[in-house]
């Protein structure tokens, strides 16, 4: 027999502080994955300096005075990764496939070498680039013999004291009204739950989707063939969803029968921003550019929509599903401030080598709301974060009409050193490019790696599980110059 239980729609906001918004949320906006065309992206993104790319308005647009004819390209791609979870002892992979487009720009030049006036060239770019993809599917389980996810429940009916209207909609409710904690009303009104002795089975799978890009909007101007001037106006969008299954299987000590249950948790959110980036590049020799960028934060104006089910199982059929009402908030967002320093080399017409390093201020990330203060989730953007310093270097060789590319970046770690949390993110990219008056096809592949401490609940009773994930892209840009 089966019994559903479904809360009232009324008061879904007012009665619950169970924001999906906290710092996991700042930070996954905050942390970029450049992409763009393939060139840019063999080459690890290293071309602060070096410019001549489309990629460059969303790093340093400094880069767009460096063309001398107009341009068009298109980047789509296809991603794939895989999540290797270690929770308690045991190891469980999984994968998640995506085909996207990483790129799609226009570049208009003028560019008059002869002309007396010191300014040589005036550019327009207008265009899409990619800045993260969040694909991802993680797989985790294990015994846990410490604790529960219903004891973060008791404790929060135990603060509620007895109050159900002031207990968490989105867990809290759930299993109260499911039967996977109860109230003892003979003994002061304490909440127990069903676990009766600890050693459950422990189980949890996260399908997240969704990218976050940038539409930009960019001029450049050309001072002598020295000075590259560059400004663009960004307007970067978020997609991105979540549903996770999250599951307990009962010791055999478990109270009144009580088997198991299952909580789904659903988080669409969206949102879409303005920022500013200015940049500049120095040609002190032909072979040598001096590149510099500023990027302001990104001021996002979001929207989240979520909501949770949980079903709960019994000896003799008894199943309890208990679902809560959909959660809407609107909130503000600001992302980290970013710097850029790079330096690049070109050599004769054969080849080039670039190098940037950039500077992230993560613990700057800022949540707000008139209708919520996020107190607590900003102190713990400051308290968990720390600067991150980013750097990318890549080189091209010619074999006309070839040319072939590499690439390498290391992303340090966002976490406080002291956090136990890796973060850190290497890529390897590396491809080939056929290029003629008018066309080019340009090819590219990255191998990234990183690993990540990922809580099933609260941190402070439960250990993580430590997800090492290895993803592969191939992109192909087809571009034509005019």
């Amino acid at each position: 027999m089966k019994k559903t239980v479904i809360l009232a729609i009324g008061g879904m906001l007012a009665s619950s502080l169970a924001f999906a918004q906290n710092e996991i949320d700042a930070l996954r906006y905050s942390q970029l994955q450049y992409g763009g065309t393939a060139r840019f992206t063999s080459m690890a993104g290293a071309f602060g300096a070096l410019g001549g790319d489309f990629s460059v308005l969303s790093t340093n647009p400094a880069g767009i005075a460096i063309y001398r004819r107009s341009e068009f390209t298109f980047t789509p791609s296809f991603f794939n990764q895989k999540t290797t979870s270690n929770f308690k002892g045991n190891s469980l992979d999984d994968y998640k496939y995506n085909v996207n487009f990483n790129n799609a720009g226009i570049v208009l030049a003028y560019y008059e070498p002869e002309t007396k006036n010191a300014w040589k060239g005036v550019m327009f770019g207008f265009g899409y680039n990619r800045l993260n993809n969040f694909n991802n599917r993680i797989s985790m389980t294990g015994r846990n013999t410490k604790n529960s996810l219903l004891d973060v429940y008791v404790t929060d009916a135990l603060n509620a004291g007895g109050d159900t209207s002031a207990m968490d909609q989105f867990g809290t409710q759930l299993a109260l009204y499911t039967g996977a904690i109860w109230q003892d009303t003979a003994n002061g009104n304490f909440y127990h739950h069903m676990q009766g002795i600890y050693g459950e089975e422990q189980g949890k799978q996260v399908t997240s989707s969704g990218s976050m890009g940038e539409a930009v909007f960019t001029l450049g101007g050309n001072y002598n063939d020295k000075l590259y001037l560059g400004m663009t106006v960004g307007i970067p969008h978020i997609r991105y969803t979540e549903e996770s299954n999250y599951s307990e299987q009962a010791d055999t000590n478990a109270l009144n029968g009580f088997k198991s249950f299952e909580l789904n948790q659903d988080l669409r959110t969206t949102g879409v921003g303005f920022d500013f980036k200015f940049g500049m590049i120095y040609k002190p020799v032909d072979w040598v550019r001096i590149g510099g960028a500023l990027h302001s934060p990104s001021y996002f104006q979001m929207h989240d929509d979520w909501s949770s089910s949980m079903t709960t199982h019994f000896s003799g059929s008894q199943d309890y599903t208990s679902t809560s009402p959909s959660g809407l908030f609107d909130y503000s967002l600001v992302t980290p401030m970013r710097t850029i320093g790079s330096i690049g080399f070109v050599i004769k017409k054969i080849g080039l080598i670039g190098a940037d390093y950039e500077f992230v201020d993560y613990p700057s990330a800022t949540l707000s709301s008139s209708k919520y203060k996020y107190m607590a989730e900003n102190k713990a953007i400051r308290e968990k974060y720390i600067e991150g310093s980013n750097i990318r270097f890549g080189t091209e060789w010619k074999l006309s009409p070839m040319s072939i590319r590499g690439g390498v970046a290391y992303y340090s770690s966002p976490f406080k050193r002291d956090s136990g949390n890796d973060g850190s993110r290497i890529d390897y990219s590396a491809g080939i490019g056929f290029r003629d008056e008018n066309f080019f096809l340009d090819f590219a592949y990255v191998y990234s790696q990183t690993s990540e401490n990922y809580y099933f609940y609260d941190a402070s009773v439960t250990s993580p599980s430590v997800n090492d994930s290895k993803s592969s892209s191939v992109l192909m840009t087809l571009g034509f110059k005019f």
